[in-house]
């Protein structure tokens, strides 16, 4: 029988078979073959959640050092994702080897679940490799090593994880799936459920499968597209059972909350974002996703919410992500003001870390590594939804993407039966096991500007361009704004591509976005800079750092005179365009408390008189004494410095063709009209250059270093000040 697997989107396509190429899984090796099967599977989120999950192949391969076939366990290491992994996500270790370690295993004493030896047997995985690969085994290794088929899948579909966190899920797992699938109570992942599993598939030698209490489900097969199709078959038997006793409308126990409208909740969540923010930064900054989808909603919404909410998760994915529980706040969206919602928030914190610290005192051991932040990292909240956060924005998507999974778990296991989460003492001992606390000291530190986000307004081209690029290379998040939207994406997209998008498959509207996203703006229109703070909350949860380099250059005739027109745009865009964009975002910075830094491109030609270009130079005069006047506004929370860059050329969208043949004309200097604009720019570069003391000429990145700078840390005393780079003009040194 084929069953369709049903995604939240609506997605009811036939799964089965369907994706599988048998043309092109005939042209793959052994280890391709098994990298094309994970992919498969990790490219459908019902089938499992990011970073969760694991496949593997038993294999020959030839021993590297004797030159003689070798039996092997490809199996996918720790920290991959199967959806993305590729064949360096995958362990080759001696299947005999590692079937070995069960002597070595059994003669410690003690042994078993929860003691010593079951940690020492990780530290012994790698001995067992074959070859030179450094993918750190995964916990799992034993569930794939001691299974006698050549083929297994190991996944977390939310479906058999809602049979699986069922309190009657024994007798589900034969009603779903007959003896086809066995039930095995839950145990923390290790050697001895590896080997519980074998023991377990040898009195049930006609399984092709087994349900593992409040974790996911684990398939066999000696084929590996019989695996495949295998683990697609289970997971829709039991998506199509729950499907058939869904509760529709009355889901959760019917709805107890109003909604908000779309606008609504986007308005509250602006101004609530920062603020919460703000609350929550003790520990550092963290960066938001935001999730209001209908299955969120509906379920933030209902009568069940608290009571399921105050249980917290099941699958030992999720609640690695998102603690022991959310934060549920009981907030009445129809007739209660935000106003309130803020006091219960702030009320909630308080209640949850004083909850938290109780949980890690009644459940820790002497040994236990100490305890780690007591924020929650999911917050619900009635007619909005979940906000999830983490250290970084690939952090809090995979956070959100775990709570949604867990929200469908609740959702089919109260449909089919009742829910039940994991103990107290059985989540603490994952949450702060020492594997995982060494996992965590194993990552490299983090980036000197992560956790923060900077908007850069101007990233089309140029010195925005450059600084934007800068701050993402040192870990910051992006928000590229140009008047000019297709250069402002692409200098998002260039910056994505290079950090890549991050884990985690979360986030309504602009908050499923990765570390940078582009926004189009003019700056002398407040009511489009006031959109693209609200886009930039949405997408993150705050601002940190605003960086200005947008400016304009009106060409003044021959006799060096601009119109009133031209000096009204020069004043418009580049001094009070600049003082709207910072004046709109100190709303933001006011309501986070947070320290932030804001930094604006002016130019030498503001602190040097000189002729021909005198709507520009008095422009930037103004926005060079405007630099001095915000920094005395904004303190102490925010730092307001200037860079001064002159004759940045190559690169800058200041020198179009015309200006730069213009200024080519003025100076004396050869040119052709059928040379490239880039031999041109580079002529007058020179030029500039000669007439520095440094003899160099200035780039877009020389400014995004001086202007990294004083963002950074490292300018945490330092602001009102202008930093001239310039290469060395004697004239433009500041007096």
């Amino acid at each position: 029988m084929k069953h369709r697997l049903v995604s939240e989107l609506g997605d009811d396509r036939d799964m089965v078979g369907a994706a599988w190429d048998a043309g092109q899984a005939q042209t793959l090796n052994p280890l391709d073959r098994l990298v094309y099967r994970s992919n498969l599977l990790g490219s459908d989120r019902r089938i499992t959640n990011t970073g969760g999950g694991n496949t593997s192949s038993k294999m020959t391969q030839t021993d590297p050092v004797t030159g003689s076939p070798v039996d092997v366990l490809m199996v996918k290491g720790s920290g991959g994702d199967l959806r993305t992994a590729g064949s360096d996500h995958f362990c080759c270790l001696s299947l005999q080897r590692v079937q070995a370690l069960e002597k070595r295993y059994l003669s410690s004493d003690p042994h078993g679940l929860k003691t010593p030896a079951e940690d020492e047997m990780v530290s012994l995985y790698p001995l067992c490799a074959v070859g030179t690969g450094t993918r750190a085994p995964s916990i799992d290794t034993p569930l794939h090593a001691f299974i006698p088929h050549r083929h297994v899948d190991h996944v977390h579909p939310d479906s058999v994880v809602a049979i699986a966190a069922s309190k009657r899920g024994r007798q589900l797992t034969t009603e779903v799936f007959g003896d086809d699938v066995f039930w095995l109570d839950w145990q923390r992942p290790g050697f001895d459920l590896g080997l519980k599993l074998r023991n377990a598939i040898a009195s049930h030698p006609q399984s092709k499968g087994a349900v593992l209490g409040g974790h996911g489900l684990i398939c066999w097969a000696d084929d590996d597209q019989e695996c495949y199709e295998l683990t697609i078959d289970l997971v829709n038997r039991a998506a199509d059972y729950i499907e058939s006793h869904d509760l529709g409308d009355l889901a959760f126990g019917a709805p107890r909350f109003t909604d908000l409208p779309e606008q609504q909740r986007n308005e509250t969540l602006v101004t609530l974002l920062p603020w919460l923010r703000g609350k929550m930064a003790d520990c550092g900054r963290l960066v938001a996703t935001v999730e209001t989808g209908d299955r969120i909603r509906q379920f933030v919404n209902s009568r069940d919410a608290a009571r399921l909410a105050a249980l917290g998760t099941s699958c030992p994915d999720h609640f690695l992500r998102t603690k022991i529980k959310p934060l549920y706040i009981d907030w009445d969206a129809g007739n209660e003001r935000p106003e309130t919602l803020q006091e219960k928030i702030l009320s909630g914190l308080a209640q949850y870390q004083k909850d938290y610290r109780s949980y890690y005192e009644r459940c820790c051991s002497p040994d236990s590594p100490p305890v780690r932040p007591t924020y929650p990292t999911v917050i619900l909240i009635p007619g909005i939804g979940m906000i999830a956060w983490g250290k970084n924005k690939s952090e809090s998507r995979v956070t959100a993407e775990f709570y949604r999974c867990a929200v469908e778990v609740m959702r089919g296991a109260e449909a089919i039966d009742e829910y039940v989460a994991l103990s107290e003492q059985e989540a603490f001992d994952i949450e702060y096991w020492a594997l995982e606390e060494a996992k965590l000291r194993r990552m490299p530190p983090e980036h000197p500007m992560a956790r923060r986000v900077c908007v850069v307004v101007g990233a089309g081209s140029g010195i925005g361009q450059a600084v934007a690029a800068r701050l993402a290379h040192e870990g910051a998040h992006i928000v590229a704004a140009d008047r000019d939207h297709v250069a402002a994406q692409q200098t998002a997209d260039s910056i994505t591509e290079a950090r890549g998008e991050g884990i985690g498959v979360a986030g309504t509207g602009v908050s499923a976005c990765g570390p940078a996203i582009a926004h189009q703006v003019d700056i002398t229109d407040r009511q489009a800079i006031t959109g693209l703070l609200q886009q930039t909350v949405l997408a993150y949860g705050g601002i940190d750092d605003v960086i200005i380099t947008a400016g304009v250059y009106e060409s003044p005739d021959e006799f060096g005179h601009n119109t009133d027109q031209q000096w009204e745009r020069s004043l418009g865009i580049n001094v009070l365009g600049t003082y709207k964009v910072i004046d709109t975002v100190r709303s933001v910075w006011d309501s986070q408390e947070l320290n932030g830094a804001a930094v604006v491109a002016t130019s030498v030609n503001g602190l040097i008189a000189k002729r021909g270009s005198l709507a520009y130079d008095a422009s930037k005069a103004a926005v060079t004494h405007l630099v001095r006047e915000l920094a005395v506004e904004l303190a102490p929370m925010v730092r307001v410095n200037g860079v001064a860059p002159a004759a940045v050329v190559n690169g800058s969208a200041m020198f179009p063709r015309d200006r730069v043949i213009a200024s080519l004309t003025k100076y004396g200097l050869d040119h052709a009209d059928d040379e490239t604009d880039e031999a041109l720019r580079d002529r007058l570069a020179q030029f500039y250059a000669k007439r520095t003391l440094l003899k160099q000429p200035v780039t877009p990145g020389d400014q995004a270093e001086a202007i990294l700078f004083l963002v950074s840390d490292r300018a945490r005393n330092t602001t009102g000040q202008i930093l001239v780079v310039d290469g060395g003009l004697p004239e433009a040194f500041v007096r």
